[in-house]
């Protein structure tokens, strides 16, 4: 023990204990340091500031969006993701911004395995579908289940822009009927073996409509359903054997026991839808038209007071996603009142009918960029809309 590397009386209570002193060498290699770390090791030190530390996963796929700066550094990047997330197994880049009608993007596999059809969990559901031919975007699903909690069981839901199910699984399992439709073929097949893939085929409905044909077909739809299903039989999974039991027992025990049976239920199916969602936030607004003259088209042999008496008869909740973008120097005070203002007259315009401002909720999903917001705007149908000429 060297007396110089202690004070005098830490020395003497070390020599007393019989103390030994040596010196240790620590190496920190690769595995030890964070992967925000590595990065900015090996990144010019210009990059190092915003360096590009997140990345969003779907499965086993955890997609980067980045800049042109690091370009030049892509493949070094994925290569990092790939030693430092052992769940995933492809890194991809996007490479051009989203200009399909579908959503869709073009990507650049930059480390791992060429396998972009993955499996992602969310909800209590499991999602199967390829990540280059559909829309999902991971950050929504807390949007996803805020807006499924608002589903009441055996209401029925009309998914205008379904995807590959995000919000008609999961509702189907609450369980609510759910016509989910998708223009995008690939998201219709994915959306169909997701259903079987969950087993909620006897709630969801699938369809491959334009969302502008599928809106207005709606009423007939869920009619021509309603007759030939006028009621579902289901069996409530959150009873009887499908649950684990705290307790264990012996065989002697368990045989004694009366057996317990899951609950048979049963809803009657109505014959009015009670939201329509349109999770298709670049352009959904621009199809609320449709919704215009709904019950008059969607029951043409009919009077309004006939519709209106038939049973269970409501006004549907229309929830639209939006993108509202607007630049700074352009907007004075408080900006989400100004957007909601821009919002107002964009539904008013679409419904050509002057719904009051107080009638519209405005639901901030998450801030897209420095000057855009997505939003979920929600409204009742006026029944002056719905049975417009």
């Amino acid at each position: 023990l060297l007396k110089c590397n202690v004070p005098e009386s830490t020395y003497k209570r070390l020599k007393e204990i019989g103390a030994i002193y040596k010196i240790h060498t620590l190496n920190f290699d690769f595995d030890y340091w964070p992967y925000d770390d590595i990065l900015k090791a090996i990144l010019p030190d210009s990059l190092v500031e915003q360096c590009p530390s997140a990345f969003t996963v779907a499965g086993h796929l955890a997609h980067l969006n980045l800049k042109e700066q690091y370009m030049p550094y892509r493949h070094i990047i994925g290569e990092v993701i790939l030693e430092k997330f052992p769940n995933i197994k492809t890194v991809v880049n996007k490479t051009n911004n989203i200009t399909s009608e579908f959503r869709t993007f073009e990507m650049e596999i930059l480390a791992g395995e060429d396998n972009l059809v993955v499996t992602q969990k969310e909800s209590g559901c499991q999602f199967t579908f390829d990540f280059g031919k559909v829309y999902w975007n991971s950050r929504l699903a807390t949007e996803h289940e805020r807006l499924i909690k608002s589903f009441g069981t055996g209401e029925i839901v009309c998914d205008v822009m379904g995807g590959v199910g995000p919000f008609a699984i999961p509702a189907g399992k609450k369980p609510c009927l759910v016509f989910a439709n998708d223009l995008n073929p690939e998201s219709f097949k994915y959306l169909k073996m997701n259903i079987n893939q969950n087993k909620v085929d006897q709630f969801v409905k699938p369809s491959n409509l334009d969302g502008r044909e599928f809106i207005r077909k709606s009423p007939q739809l869920i009619a021509e359903f309603q007759r030939s299903t006028p009621y579902i039989k289901y069996t409530d999974k959150s009873q009887g054997p499908g649950k684990r039991q705290k307790k264990q027992v012996s065989d002697e025990d368990q045989d004694a026991q009366p057996s317990k049976k899951r609950k048979q239920l049963q809803f009657d199916v109505p014959l009015f839808p009670s939201h329509y969602v349109m999770n298709l936030p670049d352009s959904a607004i621009t199809f609320v038209d449709s919704y215009v003259g709904l019950y008059t088209n969607g029951y043409p042999n009919m009077t309004k007071e006939q519709i209106k008496n038939l049973p269970g008869y409501k006004l549907p909740i229309i929830n639209v996603h939006h993108f509202e973008k607007y630049k700074e120097d352009e907007v004075e005070g408080d900006i989400e009142k100004e957007l909601e203002k821009r919002i107002h007259s964009k539904i008013v315009n679409q419904l050509n009918y002057d719904i009051p401002v107080s009638d519209i909720k405005y639901h901030v999903v998450r801030q897209v960029a420095p000057c855009k917001l997505m939003y979920c705007i929600s409204f009742k149908l006026p029944e002056d809309v719905a049975f417009a000429a």
